[in-house]
């Protein structure tokens, strides 16, 4: 998980707020954020995907290393599941570019540019 943007925030929280973002990303599809937070999570879920399509032990143990531990309560299946089974399987003919950030609109309150991570 390296980064180049502190984000206002101590390594540990930064790394903390970075896989539950990644995470939710995996889970739900689609995440709406700041904008820069946003951009951060991009580098953490395209290189989980990557992980995702190699598909081996060593991948899945990596992967499992910055996925939270969440079980989606429809399917039954953890974050690192889905990720395996169902979200990089899609990628398999794609080099890389595997999620978009679209900017919306900026938040009431302290104008921070918001803005919404999907998977393509």
């Amino acid at each position: 998980m390296a980064n180049n943007r502190k984000l206002g925030r101590v390594s540990s929280h930064r790394k903390a707020m970075l896989r539950n973002l990644a995470t939710d990303v995996i889970m739900h599809g689609k995440i709406e954020t700041t904008d820069t937070r946003a951009k951060e999570v991009r580098k953490v879920v395209e290189e989980l995907i990557t992980l995702g399509k190699r598909g081996d032990l060593h991948a899945r143990r990596q992967a499992a290393a910055v996925l939270q531990d969440v079980v989606d309560p429809k399917t039954g299946k953890t974050a690192l599941q889905k990720l395996f089974d169902e979200v990089a399987p899609k990628y398999a003919d794609r080099n890389g570019g595997y999620t978009k950030v679209l900017k919306t609109y900026n938040r009431k309150g302290d104008n921070a540019t918001m803005a919404i991570i999907t998977l393509l």
